[in-house]
């Protein structure tokens, strides 16, 4: 039974490298220029996706699962949260959202961490370009719904104990 929770937790991280994998392929393959909001969901994925492949290489029976669902929700809510972001700043009229800003890696150079995502949630005209879409959906409509299933299915999978587990050890004696 506990096998399931760690397979469970290895699909997640694989979907999430998955997700990281395409993301490349449309950068490198397709020629489409990542966003800094873009930069930022990438960056969210991959700390998912490490945690589900903590998750499933600690493979923890007692608290330890709490702690990597409440890893696993973080990630998850805060790549939801971006990819809403850039939502939002995709449906805004045309010509309402400035100018693109400096590349991501010079305002690092130039300002701390924290400066430099409340700079990339404001967004720019960079982030309100839709350049990819399928079934309709931009790509952060893909990422926010991928995030949420995958967060999720972490969290249930992590918290929740499988029906008809006992919770005595396997070989006590009566």
């Amino acid at each position: 039974m506990l096998q399931h929770r760690r397979a469970l937790n290895f699909a997640g991280a694989v979907l999430c490298f998955g997700l990281l994998g395409f993301a490349l392929y449309a950068q490198f393959i397709l020629h489409l220029e990542p966003c800094p909001l873009c930069i930022l969901q990438r960056v969210t994925i991959g700390a998912l996706g490490v945690f589900f492949l903590l998750a499933a290489l600690h493979h923890p029976r007692g608290w330890g699962r709490y702690v990597y669902a409440a890893l696993i929700a973080l990630a998850a809510l805060a790549t939801v949260g971006v990819a809403a972001r850039h939502l939002y700043i995709q449906s805004q009229p045309p010509g309402s959202i400035p100018a693109c800003g400096a590349p991501i890696d010079v305002l690092l150079q130039m300002f701390p961490v924290t400066e430099v995502i409340r700079k990339v949630l404001h967004g720019g005209g960079e982030c309100a370009q839709v350049n990819w879409s399928f079934l309709g959906l931009a790509m952060p409509a893909w990422v926010l719904l991928w995030a949420a299933a995958l967060g999720t299915a972490g969290v249930l999978n992590n918290v929740w104990s499988l029906p008809g587990r006992s919770r005595e050890p396997r070989f006590a004696s009566r």
